[in-house]
Formats: structure tokens, sequence, C-alpha cells
């Protein structure tokens, strides 16, 4: 799906950008629940933290989308050449040399 959104156009700080603007307009609608609708506050809250709840969700793709965009593409260098492995794979654990 992350690479679906991807695909799409759209980017990791947009989702953030929705998350922030979800913020926004869950606070928005709980004020304009709670003035304008004659059915008082209960009502008001249950806007507020409805909208509210989709702020962790955009938040989340967000972090995905940006782990897609660091490490789900291959780099330039190896697009250019097939067949030839990752040097991060080639490395050994601790950046010891092998043997010594």
């Amino acid at each position: 799906m992350v690479g679906m959104l991807c695909k799409m156009g759209l980017s990791s700080n947009v989702m953030y950008t929705m998350g922030f603007v979800s913020i926004g307009m869950s606070v928005a609608s709980w004020m304009l629940s709670r003035n304008l609708e004659p059915a008082g506050i209960d009502r008001a809250d249950r806007w507020g933290i409805y909208i509210g709840q989709w702020a962790p969700t955009f938040f989340a793709l967000g972090c995905a989308m940006r782990m897609e965009e660091q490490w789900g593409r291959p780099r330039p260098h190896e697009a250019m050449e097939p067949g030839r492995e990752r040097l991060r794979e080639a490395e050994p654990v601790g950046g010891a040399p092998v043997g010594g």
C-alpha cells in the first residue's frame, strides 16, 4: 500500500502535513459543533475525537513512506550496475576486517 501511495505521487511530507491539518480540523470541528449545534457538548466531543483519530494514521503512514523513500528504491549507482551486490550487504558486521 505504501508503494502504491508513492507511485501516486504522495510523499511522507504530505502525510505529515495531513496529520497536522487533521489535528486542526479536530479542534475546529469541536468548536463549531459546540457553538452551532443544539445537541450539546457530547456531540461536539464525538466529532472532535472522531476527526482527531485520523492524525495518528497519517503520521504512521508518513513514517512508513519516509522509510520507503529512503530504503525502498535502489540508489542511482546501483540501478546503473545490475547484478552488483549492495555494499551494505557485503560489509562485515561492526566494520572489522574479515579474518583479522
